[in-house]
């Protein structure tokens, strides 16, 4: 590989910073106590483990940790931690303070961490000397820094800053100049009327106000003391095209990165037009010297998305993952490989590494110059494989228990570290056996960070079970069920049916903070989690079959695995609910106007009625693909065939609705039609609105009081515990 002679790029050396010479082994644990059920306090008391970076040398690991510090006031922190990858002493904190502190990245010689913070009071770039010291920062930049990375030289950083671009071709200094007074000048004016001359003018939960993601560059020097002085930041994507996905279903791990010679960007890239209904997200490339608006496409022979650019270590293979279907956003992600030049251009064809496997991959690393690590999902869980450019198409399965990813990788490619969340444990990072045993592996390896060991100590969190119940059509349908707490099978339970977004998604053996299993569990309630139809990590096929019938065998998937819980002797059938958010809530209305199996449904930001879906949300390819095409187009009866308002009439069930103003992929009409109709034909209804929360909800205060309103809800009609 080419490389740039560069004064900031040493030999990698280990070092060991002062807080860890005197570093005792963690304490034996304490003796045997009684544990007692999760409460919904103890969301607010988990600490957040964040994604790891691996230092160079495969010595240490450094990564976030966040913490709510008032979850009244919605107040919370994050402080980088250190960990040696040998597991031989205790993670030691490296920042502290009550900023947030995160999304760390090691320097290619290993001297330096970089990583954002809001210690100055708006999101900058920070770097320290893990051997200790005062972090210093590195811009000041009024668009804010995010998502950063280090060349392979060390001698640049990118980011990624959003901004107006008419001022995109600007020096910096006058560029960053009108950036803030526009933006000042909008918070100020008593006028606050949004004008809109195309689609996708809000994403998500916020509102774009014409702004575009572009990617700037600095340049690091050392100074007389030792220290690195940075550069004014140049914007090297200028134009009125965003240079990073607006859309979290088209991005990875990585979304961009420099070509092995640092003399280039390669980057994801959103559709040059026709943004908000197309997927065709395409790999370009830019000098980091910038001042173009004309970008290089690799990838314009795909008309599906394109992404997560990784290069081999010895600069000589470009790695990336693809889709084939055009405006299909669940389409299987394969893993493509060409032959480059040190500048990131391409010198071969494009192959892919996968070929007819179905597996889809989310992210990836290279282990030297022959072998890939990666993970996706398969049968419930994100398991990590092994591929290798001598046996293309031959996948070799490591660990899979519970769910993997934010993978790195040691330089040499022999020390892997990774992110494990199970449904009984939140995220912690572990240390990944490579070895032969890989392959035999059900656990993720050794566990360096311990973050939430004297918590969950404390708590009774039950193992989930997973079984397989026949579904349409004669397919297997795997279903997780966890049992409450002290679970007697001598008694009836109550059942708690939780169905999950998407519909591209699925029930895996993971952690959240959002629907909690376990928090569901520990009320009193048997949970049942069911993967019909549309699921994810059961094969394309079944992944594809839920576009245009959402209805049809995905709702006799469900309806047989709530068949086979009601023939459980411990479930009692008076007692049963169901819940679910997203593609979730659809089912819970679709579930209102066609089944009286359930004594109370809870909707959350659910799809109501398809046609004024298609005219709100912002992502119309999601819309556009589930249904052929527009509500005008030919295929007009799939908007109506299976939406949920057209069985109004038949609506009898009491029913929770929960529905979010800043939700706007699923948009607050949808529940607020729902409502409507409920109240006008006399069924028990409630609707809670968040005006603060988007699809989601997330504020802590917030989340506090959804959890009590469900259960609260709930126990009006399903009371918890065994009878």
């Amino acid at each position: 590989m080419l490389m740039k002679t560069c004064v900031l790029l040493a030999a990698i050396t280990v070092f060991i910073p002062p807080a860890f010479l005197n570093a005792q082994p963690a304490a034996p644990p304490e003796p045997t106590m009684t544990k007692r059920p999760i409460t919904v306090e103890d969301l607010f008391v988990f600490k957040r483990v964040g994604a790891p970076s691996i230092s160079p040398d495969g010595g240490w690991v450094v990564y976030a940790v966040s913490e709510i510090i008032d979850s009244h006031q919605n107040k919370s922190q994050s402080q980088l931690w250190l960990v040696p990858t040998d597991g031989s002493s205790s993670p030691r904190l490296l920042t502290n303070g009550t900023a947030k502190d995160a999304n760390p990245k090691w320097s290619p010689d290993g001297r330096w961490i970089l990583f954002e913070s809001t210690r100055s009071g708006t999101s900058q770039l920070w770097i320290i000397n893990p051997a200790g010291g005062e972090a210093r920062q590195l811009t000041k930049i009024s668009t804010d820094a995010a998502t950063a990375i280090w060349s392979p030289d060390g001698q640049h950083v990118a980011f990624v800053s959003a901004v107006y671009p008419e001022f995109s071709s600007l020096p910096f200094a006058e560029s960053d100049a009108a950036n803030k007074k526009k933006t000042d000048e909008i918070a100020a004016s008593p006028v606050k009327a949004r004008v809109f001359k195309r689609l996708f003018y809000r994403h998500w939960d916020s509102y774009v106000e014409d702004k575009r993601q572009h990617l700037f560059v600095i340049d690091l020097n050392l100074n007389e003391s030792g220290d690195l002085e940075a550069s004014a930041p140049r914007d090297v994507t200028p134009g009125d095209r965003d240079a990073y996905p607006t859309s979290t279903t088209f991005s990875a791990p990585q979304d961009f990165c420099f070509s092995p010679d640092s003399s280039h960007l390669i980057f994801n890239a959103v559709p040059a037009t026709d943004e908000s209904w197309s997927t065709n997200y395409d790999l370009c490339r830019v000098p980091v010297k910038g001042g173009t608006t004309e970008w290089q496409t690799l990838t314009a022979t795909n008309p599906a998305a394109d992404g997560h650019p990784v290069f081999s270590p010895d600069g000589t293979r470009l790695a990336y993952r693809a889709q084939r279907a055009a405006g299909y956003e669940a389409d299987k992600w394969a893993i493509m490989i060409a032959e480059c030049n040190a500048d990131g251009s391409l010198i071969s064809n494009v192959k892919s590494m996968t070929g007819e496997v179905d597996l889809s991959f989310d992210e990836f690393v290279w282990r030297g110059n022959e072998q890939i690590i990666a993970a996706a999902e398969s049968n419930g869980s994100k398991a990590l494989f092994r591929l290798s450019l001598k046996t293309p198409d031959i996948v070799e399965r490591g660990q899979s228990v519970g769910t993997s990813g934010s993978l790195s990788i040691s330089a040499d490619g022999n020390t892997l570290i990774c992110s494990n969340t199970r449904m009984t444990h939140p995220a912690d990072i572990y240390h990944v056996r490579l070895e032969e045993s890989f392959l035999r592996s059900k656990v993720p390896g050794d566990n360096l960070s311990h973050a939430n060991d004297k918590l969950t100590d404390q708590l009774d969190l039950p193992q989930p079970e997973s079984v397989t119940v026949v579904g349409a059509d004669g397919d297997p349908m795997q279903m997780w069920i966890l049992l409450p707490p002290g679970f007697d099978k001598s008694k009836k339970w109550p059942l708690a049916f939780l169905v999950h977004g998407g519909p591209q998604g699925a029930w895996a053996d993971s952690w959240s903070y959002r629907w909690n299993p376990e928090v569901w569990a520990a009320q009193g309630y048997v949970v049942a989690m069911p993967n019909p139809r549309g699921s994810t990590g059961f094969g394309q096929k079944y992944t594809d079959q839920i576009s245009g019938d959402w209805g049809g065998r995905c709702y006799i998937d469900l309806l047989a695995g709530l068949a086979h819980m009601e023939q459980q002797s411990y479930i009692d059938t008076n007692r049963m609910f169901s819940a679910g958010a997203s593609f979730g809530g659809y089912m819970m209305n679709w579930f209102q106007g066609n089944t009286m199996k359930f004594k109370t449904l809870v909707t959350h930001c659910g799809v109501y009625n398809f046609e004024s879906m298609y005219t709100t949300t912002e992502e119309l390819w999601f819309d556009e693909y589930e249904h052929g095409g527009p509500p005008w187009g030919p295929n007009r009866e799939s908007y109506e065939k299976h939406s949920p308002h057209k069985y109004a009439a038949n609506f009898k069930t009491p029913m929770l609705i929960i529905h979010n103003d800043l939700d706007f992929r699923v948009p607050v009409s949808e529940g607020q039609q729902l409502f409507t109709a409920l109240q006008r034909q006399g069924v028990p209804s409630k609707f809670i609105n968040f005006p603060d929360e988007g699809h989601w909800v997330n504020k802590s205060a917030n989340s506090r009081y959804w959890h009590n309103e469900i259960f609260s809800w709930i126990q009006q009609y399903c009371p918890k515990g065994g009878r």
